[in-house]
């Protein structure tokens, strides 16, 4: 007998054809309903599992893992509101293109609609921001059903997994027993044998068998290509990009990330500097020492700087949207040619002022690019820029006060190599773009710039965390923080180490860029929403070193101390949101201000 009952058995298919199509890790949440899939997975030596209590935790835990790695990392959740929890990650998913497979169990297909407890109506459950849905069958042991089942697996990773990479949902209804209990008769002795048939492949178990190891072929094989471009099309291209005055715009990088190498090439070929988003992997790395890749631009590029400056003729974005507001307007003003480099053909670009669509693999283009483009000396037009960038760093290196973006800086420094380095949503990833400096260290920066929530972030760390090796660092603000304490459990729960950094400015620093800042009473009672909590009881609750600080001499002691320790620490830096502001918009108005008067070098 291949397995003791119909839903063991389906369960068991699933699980296999995952482990045979790569998959090597699943994260999952206690659940009755789930049962079947929960044993499968637990049971199977090939995938790793991490047990998370809160769904929504595990969906940014295993979000995390795909951010890092461009791989599913299955999630398996109970029937009704535990499927719900998965949504925002699902929704991150989508706009971020990471890839997600959500395995919701469910109830018989009878019980829907019906008043039955803990049963929802899970069908479509997550909308049009999946790439791919399907309600499965209810189990059952017959080979063309066990077949068609695991070609449902191949394609749903091929789908989560593709060029426009995304999450997927499979929801899974079981009637009972859910548990391995043996059914006589629910399943045929002959099954293996009558599954086989017709589906043979030289050194592969029978579609519908248990227990194989990942080594064994998948059900259907999966290939994936990369969009190119044909001769004509880049040469046509490359007379584009022959000009005296261009860019190249990295926005935050899709999980399959660019290749550095190429995109210097194109640098050098065409004489443009390359503007590098801190999450588009080409801000920190080796190539930064030959390459013109500047991380200055949030702070002057300023009408009143760039008024007189020559308008750029060609752009070549790439990755998403630049967390940078003043980058994307000041190429919103331009009168630039801006090609929209996206694999996956979507746009990208939420000015509406570029010109072209490229449906492309950037890394390849930009490789091909870089053999056939030439153009005009461009030394004046990159001088100009790097004196630029010259000025910011020298009026940001004269400022040793404590405030928020310089002790994003400080962690980026001090960060031992190799580093993963997550970064929230609100000012952390603001002060990482305007405040981090272009280098050679071994850094790889992630952030989850989707939709930009601030739930879920110490999970999705985690997550990445747990599919490396590298340190892991998260720089996160206190609501972030606060929104997301239950996933400081994965911590001890699912053995990833980290060290974090919680920026407490007690109720959060984004609403100070905003208008409403002059508007009281609203501001201070419904926006800036002072918390008062003490975070550090979350040390004993979650089996973490604790360590506050209120200078930024003793934050990099304390963050040096914490990377050089065994075990995860929290070093909490409490600082002022008003003060950093305000240290922000000086620095900014001094970088301004020298590049206006014309008294940068």
């Amino acid at each position: 007998m291949t397995a003791p009952n119909r839903n063991t058995l389906w369960a068991r298919a699933i699980v296999d054809e995952l482990a045979r199509s790569g998959v090597t890790a699943a994260c999952i949440s206690p659940g009755s309903r789930s049962t079947p899939l929960t044993v499968a997975f637990d049971e199977h030596e090939a995938i790793r599992t991490f047990s998370h209590l809160d769904e929504r935790s595990a969906a940014y835990f295993a979000l995390g893992r795909a951010r890092r790695t461009g791989e599913v990392t299955p999630l398996v959740c109970t029937s009704g509101t535990a499927a719900a929890n998965y949504h925002p990650a699902v929704l991150e998913a989508d706009q971020s293109r990471v890839p997600l497979l959500a395995l919701t169990a469910d109830r018989p297909p009878e019980l829907r609609d019906s008043g039955a407890n803990q049963t929802a109506d899970q069908e479509k459950l997550y909308g049009d921001a999946v790439r791919w849905y399907k309600d499965l069958p209810e189990p059952e042991a017959e080979p063309r059903k066990l077949r068609s089942l695991r070609t449902t697996v191949a394609r749903a990773l091929a789908e989560a997994e593709g060029t426009d990479a995304g999450p997927v949902h499979l929801n899974c209804p079981f009637r009972k027993p859910l548990e391995p209990t043996e059914v006589p008769g629910d399943v045929p002795e002959d099954l293996e044998a009558l599954a086989a048939e017709g589906r043979e492949r030289e050194g592969s178990a029978a579609p519908a068998g248990v227990g194989a190891g990942s080594s064994s072929p998948a059900f259907v094989e999966r290939a994936q290509g990369a969009p190119e471009l044909p001769d004509t099309e880049i040469r046509s291209l490359a007379e584009e990009l022959g000009v005296e005055r261009g860019l190249i715009v990295a926005g935050p990088a899709d999980p399959t990330e660019v290749d550095p190498e190429a995109i210097v090439a194109l640098a050098h070929a065409t004489g443009f500097p390359i503007l590098a988003d801190p999450l588009s992997g080409l801000r920190f790395g080796g190539h930064t020492r030959v390459a013109p890749v500047l991380g200055g631009y949030d702070a002057y590029l300023d009408e009143s700087v760039t008024a007189d400056w020559p308008d750029p003729e060609a752009v070549f974005r790439i990755g998403a949207s630049p967390t940078s507001k003043p980058l994307r307007k000041y190429l919103a003003r331009t009168d630039a040619e801006q090609f929209v480099v996206d694999p996956a053909g979507k746009w990208r670009e939420a000015e509406f002022t570029a010109s072209d669509l490229v449906v492309a693999d950037p890394s390849r283009l930009a490789e091909a690019l870089a053999r056939v483009v030439s153009g005009p000396d461009s030394a004046d037009w990159r001088e100009r820029w790097a004196a630029a960038e010259r000025t910011h760093w020298e009026t940001v290196d004269a400022h040793e006060g404590l405030f928020e973006g310089g002790i994003v800086a400080d962690a980026v420094d001090a960060a031992p190599e190799p580093t993963t380095l997550f970064v929230s949503n609100s000012m952390p990833v603001r002060d990482l773009d305007r405040f981090a400096r272009p280098s050679a260290d071994a850094v790889t920066a992630l952030g989850n710039r989707g939709v930009s929530g601030i739930d879920g972030i110490t999970s999705t760390a985690l997550g990445a965390g747990s599919a490396t090796t590298d340190h892991l660092t998260l720089v996160i603000g206190d609501l972030a923080y606060y929104h997301d304490m239950n996933g400081l459990l994965a911590v001890a729960r699912c053995d990833v180490d980290a060290t974090i950094v919680l920026l407490n400015n007690d109720g959060g620093g984004i609403f100070h860029m905003l208008p409403i800042e002059s508007f009281e009473p609203p501001f201070t009672d419904q926006f800036k929403t002072p918390h008062g909590i003490d975070f550090e009881p979350t040390g004993d609750l979650y089996g973490l070193d604790y360590e506050r600080v209120d200078s930024r001499e003793g934050f990099v002691d304390a963050y040096s101390e914490a990377v050089a320790s065994e075990g995860s620490t929290v070093v909490e830096v409490v600082t002022d949101a008003a003060d950093s502001h305000a240290v922000r918009d000086r620095l900014r108005e001094q970088v301004i201000e020298a590049l206006a008067d014309g008294s940068a070098d």
